[in-house]
């Protein structure tokens, strides 16, 4: 999960950052991969592989012209170790097991409470965000009705920018062993300084529901369940 070059390359920012400690580490990765020396860099963008654009959009984001409003779709863990996958790969006589089953991703890290390098959701700005009183359109979720979680989020800052509020689930008592909560909807919204907006995010019986294997059918228990609105997976509002 290391950067190519046996360590070569975390060794070149750590000599770059001291030299100028103005540095900005631009990562291009399809993966996670951890980052020995984020405690000694300012600012880190992950860039992804955009393609045939990627210097433009870059060049935009580096210069200021265009504020980063992207959400880490995955976690990144401090090491290798930390990963989920880590006991299961490659297996043995060319097969794998996949024994992690649902706790995959931030489901494992918050199932063995182990902090990620970055949260699955995490995503800064140049701007800053203030979520107000959340509400929720009912209390009761049937199999026919959906329910709507409201947020009012404000643009603190002084740029334009745009925040993505997500939604996670937890089931506080089920039969079956589940992760602590679980993301089930998210919402983009543009601000203005200043500006104000109500970010809507539907529920439904398959915000609450999992499929059974022993039914062969996805089910949703009744009981209690709890709504959790945040700017990440850690970053809980």
């Amino acid at each position: 999960m290391d950067l190519p070059k046996d360590g070569c390359q975390d060794a070149l920012i750590s000599a770059v950052v001291k030299a100028n400690p103005r540095t900005i580490v631009v990562n291009q990765s399809g993966t996670p991969v951890p980052m020995p020396w984020v405690g000694e860099v300012p600012a880190i963008v992950q860039a992804w592989y955009q393609g045939q654009e990627a210097g433009n959009a870059l060049a935009d984001v580096l210069l200021g012209h265009a504020s980063p409003s992207g959400k880490l779709p995955v976690t990144f863990p401090k090491r290798l170790q930390d990963n989920p996958a880590y006991h299961n790969w490659p297996g043995e006589d060319r097969r794998v097991t996949y024994g992690e089953g649902i706790f995959i991703g931030y489901r494992h890290y918050e199932r063995l409470d182990i902090a990620p390098l970055f949260p699955f959701g995490h995503g800064l700005s140049y701007t800053t965000f203030a979520y107000g009183g959340v509400s929720i359109s009912d209390t009761v979720l049937t199999e026919s009705n959906s329910l709507v979680v409201s947020v009012p989020v404000t643009n603190t800052g002084n740029r334009q920018g745009k925040e993505i509020v997500q939604v996670y689930v937890r089931d506080l008592k089920s039969r079956l062993p589940r992760p602590k909560k679980e993301l089930q909807g998210f919402g983009k919204v543009e601000l203005a300084p200043g500006e104000t907006k109500i970010v809507d995010i539907v529920l439904n019986k398959y915000s609450v529901g999992y499929f059974d294997k022993s039914l062969e059918a996805w089910i949703a228990e009744e009981g209690a369940f709890e709504a959790w609105v945040g700017a990440s997976s850690v970053d809980i509002k």
